[in-house]
């Protein structure tokens, strides 16, 4: 699986609280499956469960959340795209902690299909992470955006500019 740690990787980037204190942030998977078909080959797609923990977290809640809509937009686009989907991609838990500070639990539906092919010379399978086409209602370009409250800067994160494969 690749996504929770792309993810992570994301996220720290993101948010300056957790770049300086990524210990912070902790990541499971639970709930997993792994679903493969009777077609003929061994390819396959992993249905999990991501739980992001972000402890004594003093900042905006938004510095978390936003990010994790922006990468679930590109890497996880049919959520968005589909009522019944849309309703369960991110749930939150929330404990508030003395000075401020908050426990944040996330949680979130993922996917992730392997394509399992042959080698036509020696017959060994291989497997190949697929990821998700860019989505037609991001910019052309690559790009960042920058996410303020109340007029302080509270994250920036980068995305990938939508480029069709003819």
């Amino acid at each position: 699986m690749r996504k929770p740690t792309e993810l992570r990787a994301w996220l720290t980037a993101a948010n300056p609280l957790l770049a300086a204190n990524p210990d912070r942030l902790s990541i499971f998977v639970d709930g997993g499956a792994v679903v493969c078909t009777g077609a003929a080959s061994l390819s396959h797609e992993y249905r999990y469960t991501l739980n992001l923990i972000v402890q004594d977290y003093t900042g905006a809640p938004a510095a978390v959340v936003l990010p994790i809509l922006a990468w679930l937009r590109t890497e996880q686009p049919e959520q968005f795209e589909n009522p019944a989907l849309r309703e369960r991609m991110l749930q939150l838990d929330v404990e508030l902690l003395q000075n401020d500070a908050v426990d944040l639990s996330i949680q979130l539906q993922l996917t992730e299909r392997v394509i399992v092919q042959a080698d036509p010379q020696t017959g060994k399978l291989a497997a190949r992470h697929v990821g998700e086409p860019p989505h037609p209602d991001l910019p052309p370009d690559d790009g960042e955006w920058r996410v303020t409250l109340d007029g302080e800067l509270i994250a920036t994160f980068p995305f990938k500019g939508y480029r069709p494969q003819l």
